[in-house]
Formats: structure tokens, C-alpha cells, sequence
């Protein structure tokens, strides 16, 4: 794999991590173009998250080289947009949902300058978009778990990335509010490029352009389609036992030759 393509905004090649000498990542070699979809899987512990903290710059390689946008991922952070699984603020925290969203802007005008009119325009849009705008003056931990990540994801656009990043972003959303919350990443990826974490196997049939089977080693699918024996490759185990509970539909007839 060699870095050349203008289109490719994530780029990673033979990139090995370890915590403490134990191995999490071998040899990860992947790239994804400009509005891509890319959906991440594997099981738990098997690096998912520890990859796109890589992709971040939270994390550094032990070896190999990773280039966002054509760049050290440290150099683009104000373009790259993060909605962590956990967030970093506790919920009994005095403060509005315009403000958690305002949090956005401070990679655009540093920790300790005031917010402008031009901020509070931008995130204005944000929240309209999401159907958030009348939840503003709200206290945070007064909405629901659907609400909040919508709160949460404002906070990620307010730095007007190209990549958005999300991790787990329905794991505490009510299940009827799973479906709104794809539909607007579905919306903005006509503008950005999204990369998520899930465990939904459904996730990946209505959404995904592409998908990175994670489980220490990487395996990449630049189509947006799972069949079982990748899920196998991913999981280690058998595919019934992972698509238990999912519609038939959703993994497609796999034929043997």
C-alpha cells in the first residue's frame, strides 16, 4: 500500500500497538476514501477502539504509519470530529445543552476566548439540524439517552470536521431512537466522512460502504456488504451464534464454490 490517492483521507500502513508488551494490533493496513461510510466491527477486546484513538493521535504505533488527511493525525485534529463511547463530563454537571454543543468551538478559539456570534450561529445550525434547537437551555442530564447523544454529536460537528468519528454512538440509546440517529449520520455523510464502531449487525446492511473486521488483525472490505464467513474471520466463533436475533436479510445468502 503506498499513500498516492488525493481521495484517501485515511490512510494506515502496517501499523502494529501493544499495552504493556501485550499485542492488541498486527500489521493493520487499510485506507479510506473521502465520504466513505466505514463501518468498524469485531469483538470486544479484539482493538476496536484502540484503532480509532490511532486514527485520533490520542494513541501512538509502536511501528507503521498512519496519515489522516494526508497528514500526522496530531496536525488535522481541529478537522476531526469525535463522539467517544463514554463521555467526559458527569450528567449531574450544571450545564445547557447549547453550552455542551459551544464545548465544539474551543479547538477554533482556544480554551480561554470567548465564544463569538459567529460560534453561536454555527452551533445554532448544528442543533436545528438535529432537532435539538428547542432543547437548548435544557440542563444535559434532563434528556434522554437519545437526546443526549444527539447533544453530543452537535458538540463533535461544532469543529466543522471532514472526518466524524463515533464510537458506540447507540449504546445507550433507546432502540426507537437508533434508527434517527443513523439516518442523520446517513445525512451528513454527504458532506463528511464517517467512520463508526458498532456491534449492530443491522448497522451494516442499511449504511455502510465499507467495513474493517477487526480482532487484533484487520480485515478490509471496501464493499458494503457482510457475508458469514467474514463475521467468523471477525469473531472467532460461529455466525449463528453472532447473528442471533437478526433478520435473515441482513446477512446476505453466502454461496459456496
Amino acid at each position: 500500500m503506498s499513500f498516492e490517492s488525493k481521495d484517501k483521507v485515511i490512510e494506515v500502513e502496517h501499523v502494529y500497538f501493544s499495552y504493556d508488551n501485550v499485542p492488541v494490533l498486527e500489521d493493520i493496513c487499510f485506507s479510506v476514501e473521502r465520504k466513505d461510510f466505514c463501518v468498524i466491527i469485531g469483538p470486544n477486546g479484539g482493538g476496536k477502539t484502540t484503532l480509532l484513538k490511532l486514527l485520533l493521535g490520542i494513541l501512538k504505533p509502536d511501528k507503521g504509519t498512519i496519515k489522516i488527511l494526508g497528514k500526522n493525525p496530531n496536525d488535522v485534529r481541529h478537522k476531526l470530529g469525535y463522539l467517544p463511547q463514554y463521555t467526559d463530563f458527569k450528567l449531574s454537571f450544571p450545564i445547557s445543552v447549547m453550552d455542551v454543543a459551544l464545548m465544539g468551538r474551543l479547538n477554533k478559539r482556544g480554551l480561554f476566548k470567548r465564544f463569538t456570534d459567529e460560534d453561536r450561529k454555527k452551533v445554532e445550525e448544528i442543533l436545528k439540524m438535529l432537532g435539538m434547537w428547542e432543547y437548548r437551555n435544557v440542563h444535559i442530564g434532563r434528556l434522554s439517552g437519545g437526546q443526549r447523544q444527539r447533544v453530543f454529536i452537535a458538540r463533535a460537528l461544532a469543529t466543522e470536521p471532514e472526518i466524524l468519528f463515533l464510537d458506540e454512538p447507540t449504546a445507550r440509546v433507546d432502540p426507537e431512537h437508533e434508527t434517527g440517529l443513523y439516518e442523520i449520520l446517513r445525512e451528513l455523510n454527504k458532506r463528511m466522512t464517517i467512520v463508526v464502531i458498532t456491534h449492530d449487525i443491522g448497522v451494516i446492511s442499511r449504511y455502510a460502504r465499507s467495513i474493517a473486521c477487526v480482532n487484533r488483525k484487520l480485515v478490509f472490505h471496501e464493499e458494503g456488504k457482510i457475508t458469514e464467513k467474514m463475521l467468523e474471520m471477525a469473531y472467532e466463533c460461529p455466525v449463528d451464534l453472532i447473528a442471533h436475533g437478526i433478520p435473515h436479510r441482513v446477512l446476505p445468502e453466502h454461496k459456496h464454490e
